[in-house]
């Protein structure tokens, strides 16, 4: 791969080339890319998202939209940090193509912004409890009727995949979708390849995926306009990763592994004592004990700690980038950047007891649970009188319910997977509280 290449300004539709020396410094293209998705109705939907406490009403736990925000500072700080190093070891992209550093971390934070742009309501438990809908729920009659891939799409719905859908997928008068560039899709593309076959090696870039079949065409369009390596041949797609989505990957890594122990702490999940054990030790040799002992409330010394952490943690993901630039250009490098950080121990203490008094908390789980039953039943009505309707048997009660759809989902699609993906979209891009209006409404509760 080559940098040249993968710093492509290109967006979907365009005729010809957008060369970065003819860019207006004032409003850089990749800079455009960070404005069209913070503008986006897609992203503002993250504000009512769960993060870590589904529904949770705590003013300062986060939700997807600060973690996003939070992911997308780290994420420039990384790109501006690894760019100045690939500057200086490829002058030409400057001299010649008119590339800064500060084209990186635009870059990495456009895509870092949209990391989590296509996940459902309810957290990760969201995705499964989509696709569970489909493996053992009310849509396993659909099976006979797709394909083994267009399977696979529903029954291991995946946010990624649905996030490169909302980025790119084109409406009547819309066509292209955000037109981001090819340079920020490609960091967005963590795990550039289809869902079948299911995780074929065990290199990072295999571990989900990341398009649907019907973005298939114009993900490939993508990969090769970038010169990503081709890991697969035939009817299987799948590419190596664009070198800068692993600063995105640990721009994310860090943010929830730091950020969500915070929030653990602040919500009395995790004691004072246990994180400053931990946290410590990511700390100790940066830590301003003066400093740090006029801090009076948990609350501040927590957060300097946390500051401090991060900044470790961004420091460290630029010399493993760095130390493996050449094998990552050459697609061999399986390795996320935080598997050969030098605090990956300290990483994984902290995330081994997050899951334990966070993530698996009684109020996790039961607003979970409770996100399961929302997505079964807004999936299963809206698929039935979607499809219904489609097949010229829908009752009225089909045709109330679709009326409440968004005026932007109310298109027609000729075929059976896309009409199944369609509704998953819209059950997708719903925040949680709306998500628990359209339930209620569903099941006839008054008031």
């Amino acid at each position: 791969m080559h940098w040249e290449q993968l710093l492509s300004l290109k967006r979907q539709g365009d005729k010809g080339k957008r060369l970065r020396k003819e860019q207006d410094d004032t409003r850089l293209g990749f800079e455009v890319d960070y404005d069209r998705i913070i503008f986006s109705s897609a992203f503002r939907s993250l504000q009512d998202k769960t993060q870590v406490i589904p529904l949770s009403k705590t003013d300062f736990v986060h939700t997807r939209l600060t973690h996003s925000l939070e992911v997308s500072v780290v994420g420039r700080s990384l790109g501006r940090l690894v760019g100045k190093k690939i500057i200086e070891k490829y002058p030409y992209l400057a001299e010649i193509h008119g590339y800064h550093m500060n084209d990186f971390g635009a870059i990495v934070a456009a895509a870092s912004l949209a990391h989590d742009i296509g996940n459902p309501p309810f957290g990760h438990s969201g995705e499964k409890a989509i696709g569970e809908y489909f493996k053992i729920g009310n849509g396993k009659k659909y099976r006979e009727h797709l394909t083994d891939k267009q399977w696979q799409d529903l029954i291991d719905f995946e946010g990624n995949a649905n996030g490169f859908s909302v980025l790119t997928s084109s409406r009547p008068g819309n066509e292209g979708g955000l037109r981001i560039s090819y340079a920020t899709l490609g960091a967005f593309m963590k795990y550039p390849k289809e869902s079948l076959p299911k995780k074929p090696t065990s290199d990072i870039c295999d571990k989900k995926y990341g398009f649907f079949q019907s973005d298939k065409k114009f993900f490939e369009e993508v990969a090769n306009e970038l010169g990503l390596i081709q890991t697969r041949t035939g009817e299987d797609v799948g590419f190596q990763r664009h070198p800068l989505a692993y600063l995105v990957e640990a721009a994310d890594d860090i943010c929830y592994t730091i950020i969500d122990f915070e929030d653990g702490i602040n919500l009395g999940l995790v004691s004072e004592d246990y994180a400053l054990e931990y946290l410590i030790k990511l700390v100790k040799d940066s830590i301003d004990t003066a400093k740090y002992k006029t801090l009076e409330t948990k609350e501040d010394r927590i957060s300097y700690l946390r500051a401090l952490a991060i900044g470790s943690l961004i420091a460290d993901a630029v010399r493993v980038f760095v130390e493996n630039e050449e094998l990552i250009l050459q697609g061999k490098f399986p390795y996320a950047l935080t598997d050969k950080s030098k605090y990956k121990a300290q990483m994984d203490d902290i995330i081994k007891l997050s899951v334990k008094n966070i993530y698996q908390s009684r109020e996790v789980i039961d607003k979970e649970l409770k996100g399961y039953q929302i997505i079964n039943t807004l999936l299963d009505k809206f698929t039935t009188a979607y499809n219904n309707k489609f097949d010229g048997c829908a009752t009225n009660y089909d045709n109330l319910l679709l009326k409440v759809l968004p005026e932007r989902h109310h298109l027609e699609k000729e075929n059976l997977y896309e009409r199944l993906l369609h509704i998953c979209h819209f059950v997708s891009l719903l925040t949680d509280g709306n998500a628990l209006i359209y339930y209620r409404n569903i099941l006839g509760h008054l008031g």
